[in-house]
C-alpha cells in the first residue's frame, strides 16, 4: 500500500493503454501502444516501458502495477481453452446439457439451437455420495468410485477438472476429499471446486461457472506468469494486481485460483474510471459507454455506485460471480458495415480489429468501418494519435463507395450517415437495457462516452436518448487505465443459506455471516491492508416466496438480529418497487444467499488541474468541412490540450487529443470543468 509510481495498463483489441502516476509528485502521464494479439504480454511490457519513458521514471520506484485484461474473455468467446472434465454427484451427468429451459431474449423460438456445452456428457463422471441443503451428510462419498473417475480422466490426458457436487455450498467436505483423491491419482491435474468458485445454490449456474474457471485456468496462470517475468526483466519488483469483473483489483495469487473473476476485467476498469471522473465533476448518476475498436460496453452508475449483478453472462454461459452490470454489443470504431444479400445495411459485430484495421489506416483493410464513415463525413481530421497515425481519406471513401453506397444506390455521404445511424441506434438499444429495463429514466443521468471512439458518438447518442448533459473525461481514450489507478483491492465471499419466510434461523444465519466475515478478514490480512484502509460490507439476496429470482440488497447493519432482518427485508421491498413498479409487502420474503465484501482502499490520486482559460481561440488548429444532410458545415478544429478551465466551445467543432477525438454537433456547447473534463450541453 506504499506510495511511489503506480502503472495502470489496459489491454484492448486495438491498443494497449497505459496511465502512469508518480504519487510522490502528482505527475500523471498517458500513452498508447499497439496491442500484440499473438502475445498480449509483449504489448503489456511495451506499455510499461513506454509509461516509464513518458514519466521519466525509474523501474525501481514502481510500487504497484495494475492490469485489465481480456485474455479470459477471449478464451471463452473463441472456445480456445483446453479439454475439460467434470466430476458430479450421481444422477447429475446431464446437468450442463439440460441447463435452463428458456431461449435467449434475442433468439427465435423456431431457429434457436442450444449451443454446444464446453464439457460433453462423455467427459462427465458421476460419483455416489450426498450432502443435504443444511450441510448434513446423508450418503458417504464413494472414494473408490472417485479413484476410478480420476484414472479415467488421466487416461483421456485431460488436466482441467471441475468438481461440482450437490449442496457443497453448505458443506465442502466431499468436494475437498475429491480433490485430494484426484491429485493422488492424477498429479498433473488442475482441479477447480465449485465450493471455492461459487458456493451458492442452482446447480447449472454453479457448474458452468466452475467449468469456465478451470477452462481458462491454464492460460491465465501462464499469462500471469509471463507478466510477472516481463516485469522482473524490466527491473520492476512491485506487486502485480489484476482487475476483477466486480470492479476491484486483486493479487495474481487470487487470479490463479479463480481466473473466472477476470472475465470482464477491462470493461470493469472503465466503469470505475467513469465513476471517479463523474464524482470529481459533481455527478453521481451516470451512464457510461466505452466505445473501442471492436465493441461498446454500456453501464449505469446510480448515486455513485455502479450496478452489479450475479446473473451475468459471457457468450452463452452464465457466470454467477459478482460483476459490474455491463451490456456489451459488437459496435466499435472497427465494426464493419456490409450490405446483406437481401439489400439490408448492417454494422458489426464483425470488426476489422487491429490488423488490418479500418481501410483508412492503410494497413491492408478494404472493408468500410465506423471509423471510415466518420472520416468520410469530416468528423475526424486526417490523422490520429497527435499526428503519428495518418488517415487515408480516399481509401475510406473508396471502401464506403464499393461496399455500401454503390450496392444501395446512395451517395458516399448518405452511406456513411447510414452506417453511423445504425450503429448509434444499436447502442441506444443497449443503453435502454441498463437504464429503462433496470427501472431508471436515462434522461435523469449524465452520459459519459469514453474509449477511443466514445466522444465521436456522445452528442448523437445523447440526442437520441433525450439526455441533457454529456461528460467527456480529460483522457477518454485511456479511461480504463485511469480506472485501474483509482481502483481498490476487493474480494467477495458468498454462500447460500436459505431462510424460509417467517422461519429465519438467526443462529444459523449469524454463523454463516461470521464465517464469511472471518474469510474476508483473513484475505485482508494476506493482502497486508492496514486497518484504516479496510472496509467490510454485508449483503443478502432475497425473494418473495415462490419467486424464481432474487434481488441483492445491503444487509442492515453488521449483526444478525430480528431488527436487521426486518430492515433488510424493507430494503428488498423498496428495490422491488423501483425495478418492477410494485412491492408485495404482504407476501412472505425468503433470504437466500449472503455475501461479505472486503475492500482495501488506496488513497485516490489527485487529478492534474488545467490552466485557467480565457482565450479558447488560441486552441484552434484549423478548420474542417463536415458533411451534413443540409449541406457542408465549416467546423473549427481545436487542440483540446490548449483549452483552459472555463473555456467554451460551440458546435460544430472537432476537438483533438492523443487518445480520442470529440465531435460537437451544431447546437451543442462544451465547457472545460476545473478538473479538465468537458461538460457538453445543448445550447439554450
Amino acid at each position: 500500500m506504499s506510495d511511489g509510481i503506480v502503472i495502470g495498463i489496459d489491454t484492448g483489441g486495438t491498443f494497449t493503454d497505459v496511465m502512469i502516476l508518480d504519487r510522490r509528485t502528482g505527475v500523471m502521464r498517458t500513452a498508447k501502444t499497439p496491442t500484440t494479439p499473438h502475445d498480449p504480454s509483449e504489448g503489456f511490457a511495451r506499455a510499461a516501458e513506454e509509461g516509464l519513458t513518458v514519466l521519466e521514471g525509474h523501474a525501481a520506484d514502481v510500487s504497484r502495477v495494475l492490469h485489465g485484461t481480456t485474455v479470459a474473455t477471449n478464451l471463452i468467446l473463441e472456445g480456445k481453452g483446453p479439454r475439460a472434465a467434470m466430476i458430479v454427484s450421481a444422477g447429475f451427468r446431464s446437468m450442463l446439457e439440460i441447463g435452463r429451459q428458456d431461449i435467449p431474449r434475442d433468439g427465435s423460438l423456431f431457429e434457436w439451437v442450444k449451443p454446444k456445452r464446453p464439457v460433453p456428457p462423455r467427459l462427465i463422471w458421476e460419483v455416489p455420495g450426498r450432502i443435504d441443503h443444511l450441510g448434513r451428510e446423508i450418503e458417504p462419498l464413494d472414494e473408490d468410485n472417485v479413484r476410478v473417475a480420476a484414472r479415467a480422466i488421466a487416461a483421456e490426458t485431460i488436466t482441467a477438472i471441475a468438481v461440482v457436487l450437490i449442496h457443497c455450498y453448505a458443506n465442502a467436505a466431499h468436494e475437498q476429499r475429491v480433490r485430494e483423491i484426484v491429485l493422488q491419482e492424477h498429479p498433473a491435474a488442475l482441479v477447480s471446486l465449485s465450493s471455492d468458485v461459487l458456493p451458492v445454490f442452482r446447480e447449472y449456474e454453479r457448474a458452468m461457472t466452475t467449468v469456465l474457471n478451470v477452462y481458462v485456468m491454464p492460460a491465465i496462470s501462464a499469462y500471469v506468469g509471463q507478466l510477472e517475468q516481463r516485469l522482473t526483466d524490466q527491473g520492476i519488483a512491485a506487486p502485480l494486481l489484476l482487475m476483477k469483473s466486480s470492479g476491484g483489483v486483486t493479487s495474481a495469487r487470487t487470479v490463479r485460483r479463480t481466473p473466472v473473476e477476470t472475465v470482464l476485467s477491462g470493461p470493469a476498469a472503465g466503469v470505475v474510471g467513469a465513476n471517479f471522473i463523474g464524482q470529481a465533476a459533481g455527478f453521481g448518476d451516470l451512464i457510461g459507454i466505452d466505445i473501442g475498436g471492436t465493441s461498446a460496453d454500456i453501464s449505469l452508475i446510480h448515486n455513485g455506485q455502479p450496478g452489479t449483478t450475479t446473473a451475468g453472462k459471457i457468450a452463452d454461459w452464465p457466470v454467477g460471480r459478482p460483476m459490474i452490470d455491463i451490456t456489451t454489443i459488437g459496435a466499435g470504431g472497427g465494426s464493419i458495415a456490409r450490405v446483406t444479400p437481401d439489400g439490408a445495411l448492417t454494422v458489426g459485430p464483425r470488426s476489422a480489429g487491429a490488423v488490418p484495421g479500418p481501410a483508412c489506416y492503410g494497413k491492408g483493410g478494404t472493408e468500410p468501418t465506423v471509423t471510415d464513415a466518420h472520416l468520410v463525413l469530416g468528423h475526424l481530421p486526417p490523422y490520429l494519435l497527435d499526428g503519428s497515425l495518418r488517415l487515408d481519406v480516399e481509401a475510406a471513401r473508396g471502401a464506403v463507395a464499393r461496399r455500401v453506397a454503390e450496392p444501395l444506390g446512395m451517395t458516399i455521404e448518405e452511406a456513411a450517415r447510414g452506417i453511423l445511424s445504425i450503429v448509434d441506434h444499436n447502442m441506444m438499444g443497449a443503453i435502454r437495457v441498463v437504464s429503462v429495463e433496470r427501472g431508471h429514466d436515462p434522461r435523469d443521468f449524465v452520459l459519459v462516452p469514453f474509449g477511443g471512439a466514445g466522444p465521436l458518438h456522445g452528442g448523437s447518442l445523447a440526442r437520441l436518448m433525450g439526455i441533457g448533459t454529456i461528460l467527456i473525461p480529460p483522457a477518454p481514450g485511456v479511461l480504463s487505465a485511469l480506472g485501474l489507478l483509482v481502483s481498490n483491492l476487493k474480494a467477495e465471499f458468498t454462500r447460500t443459506s436459505l431462510q424460509r419466510a417467517g422461519a429465519v434461523d438467526l443462529s444459523r444465519l449469524g454463523t454463516v455471516f461470521a464465517a464469511l466475515n472471518a474469510e474476508a478478514v483473513r484475505w485482508l490480512d494476506q493482502e497486508a491492508v492496514p486497518a484504516a484502509a479496510r472496509r467490510v460490507i454485508w449483503h443478502a439476496s432475497l425473494r418473495y416466496q415462490h419467486q424464481g429470482f432474487e434481488l441483492v440488497v445491503p444487509w442492515d447493519g453488521s449483526a444478525v438480529t430480528e431488527a436487521s432482518v426486518a430492515g433488510t427485508i424493507a430494503a428488498f421491498h423498496r428495490l422491488h418497487q423501483q425495478l418492477y413498479t410494485f412491492a408485495q409487502e404482504d407476501t412472505p420474503v425468503e433470504i437466500v444467499t449472503v455475501r461479505v465484501d472486503a475492500e482495501g482502499a488506496f488513497a485516490p490520486p489527485g487529478m492534474p488541474v488545467p490552466p485557467a482559460g480565457g482565450q479558447p481561440d488560441n486552441a484552434i488548429t484549423g478548420e474542417i468541412l463536415i458533411a451534413s444532410g443540409n449541406g457542408p458545415l465549416r467546423a473549427r478544429v481545436y487542440d483540446r490540450a490548449r483549452l483552459g478551465v472555463g473555456d467554451f466551445v460551440s458546435g460544430p467543432a472537432v476537438l483533438t487529443q492523443l487518445d480520442a477525438t470529440t465531435l460537437l454537433l451544431p447546437g451543442q456547447t462544451a465547457e472545460v470543468h476545473e478538473l479538465g473534463s468537458l461538460i457538453v450541453r445543448e445550447a439554450s
